[in-house]
């Protein structure tokens, strides 16, 4: 039997739907800390800024998110979007963390 989930017509109310939601943002809130996790062990191996921001590596994740996107059903744009975010903001504490001299995450204001 197919779940709710899968099929967002059978749900009775909106109070449903929010709930199946809610559930989903707890899964996805402790992928994103095991996410974090793997983050903090890769600033361990990264020397410079430009090994943080690693721009070739930005555009393979995004284009990978894109296809499992389009392969789950999903929007790729929507991904993209996603990925994007959060993938700045996994920078900005990759940076915070990896001790580099002279840097500083792109919303800190440092002094010239």
């Amino acid at each position: 039997m197919e779940s709710p989930e899968e099929f967002p017509d059978e749900f009775a109310d909106l109070a449903a739907v929010r709930a199946a939601i809610d559930g989903l943002d707890e899964e996805l809130v402790a992928l994103l800390a095991r996410r974090e996790r793997l983050v903090r062990a890769a600033a361990r191996f990264k020397t410079d800024a430009a090994a943080v921001r690693a721009p070739d590596r930005v555009e393979q994740v995004v284009a990978r998110a894109r296809r499992l996107a389009e392969a789950s059903g999903g929007t790729p744009e929507v991904a993209e979007r996603v990925y994007r975010a959060m993938v700045a903001a996994f920078v900005d504490l990759e940076l915070s963390v990896a001790e580099l001299p002279g840097e500083a995450p792109a919303g800190d204001a440092a002094a010239p």
